[in-house]
């Protein structure tokens, strides 16, 4: 056993609260599908195709702007012709504090954010397309500890589709889940309203 090895100080109850977490101000619709959520740790972001996964995280991506910077790593697509028509469809365009990367290996990202002024919040899409097992995960957000990570996973019915991403749903602390053009979130912040990612679909989906 390993003896010499540096033991954190304990905190007292009294002094746990006292702490000061960075928190964002979510206001409006944000605050009543997620409540307050701490600018660190990570969330879950899952669905099956069609149903508007990268129009709702871009969504989320462009709000989360307000409290700091904000980049949109797509593994999956890459820029494409269809991440384009996204970007603009949510009124991405012109806004500041806001990046894309294209196809970005966790390594390169990994690199990025030990930079100064790299990214606050980092959107990771997909964590499939990742190549993270639940080890890398842990590492990448405990060596960035005061980062926030978004994943978005393909889904399986209606879980997280492969053993990763099933294991990063009971660790993240909002979990969505995208079906029909509206977001359901478990948050460990509050919130719990559904919140519609596009009106006309989501009406038509439940119309039929």
């Amino acid at each position: 056993m390993e003896r010499n090895r540096t033991i954190k100080r304990a905190l007292t109850p009294a002094e746990m609260v006292s702490k000061r977490m960075l928190t964002m101000a979510f206001d409006g619709e944000w605050l009543a599908h997620v409540g307050q959520p701490e600018r660190s740790g990570s969330w879950l972001i899952w669905g099956n195709s069609g149903n508007g996964k990268t129009r709702y995280a871009l969504t989320l991506g462009k709000y989360l702007t307000n409290f700091g910077r904000v980049a949109y790593n797509s593994l999956e697509e890459g820029i494409s012709e269809s991440l384009k028509r996204a970007v603009m469809d949510t009124g991405l365009v012109g806004v500041r504090r806001f990046i894309l990367l294209d196809k970005e290996p966790i390594a390169e990202l990994a690199n990025r954010l030990s930079r100064p002024k790299s990214p606050d919040i980092v959107i990771i899409d997909s964590i499939q397309y990742s190549g993270l097992n639940y080890r890398d995960y842990r590492q990448l957000r405990d060596t960035f500890r005061n980062k926030l990570f978004i994943f978005i996973s393909h889904a399986d019915g209606r879980e997280p589709a492969g053993r990763t991403a099933r294991s990063v749903r009971y660790d993240a602390n909002v979990k969505i889940y995208i079906e029909g053009y509206r977001a359901f979130a478990a948050s460990r912040y509050g919130g719990g309203k559904p919140y519609t990612i596009w009106e006309e679909g989501a009406k038509k989906v439940n119309v039929e």
